[in-house]
């Protein structure tokens, strides 16, 4: 299950992405506002997010939050692991969290694991293709 973390983060993202302009940084109020986000909630996920490299901030009057990068190279997976960690169901499945079972004697002749390497891959084909220049 994705985290409220984690859907905030998104819509921020998207809210960013939909609403920057080359002059123009968003602060979190409006992005509180706009999103129906709790502020203090949102500060913290986009101090995250900054210190992860997807966001920069900017101190000031004319401060506020922007991309760091262009929409196209964020994607779900990307900001989906940084809010919640795995994706897989698993973690004898995973790629970047990977734990062997306990219980398995043989990986790769279990049936069970198998399915939830076929479920990790498809998830991932679909949140890969899932970019924030796609969805604003």
């Amino acid at each position: 299950m994705v985290s409220k973390k984690c859907k905030y983060a998104i819509k921020a993202i998207l809210y960013i992405a939909r609403n920057q302009a080359e002059d123009r940084s968003i602060f979190t109020s409006e992005i509180a506002e706009k999103e129906r986000i709790p502020q203090k909630f949102l500060e913290s996920i986009l101090r995250e997010l900054c210190n992860q490299r997807i966001l920069i901030s900017k101190r000031g009057r004319y401060g506020g939050y922007r991309l760091l990068r262009k929409p196209e190279e964020i994607s779900f997976t990307e900001v989906m692991r940084i809010m919640d960690g795995p994706i897989a169901l698993m973690p004898c499945v995973s790629l970047n969290y990977y734990t062997p079972c306990d219980e398995c004697k043989q990986e790769e002749d279990c049936v069970i694991r198998a399915v939830f390497l076929r479920v990790r891959d498809a998830t991932l084909d679909i949140f890969n293709g899932a970019t924030i220049d796609k969805l604003k």
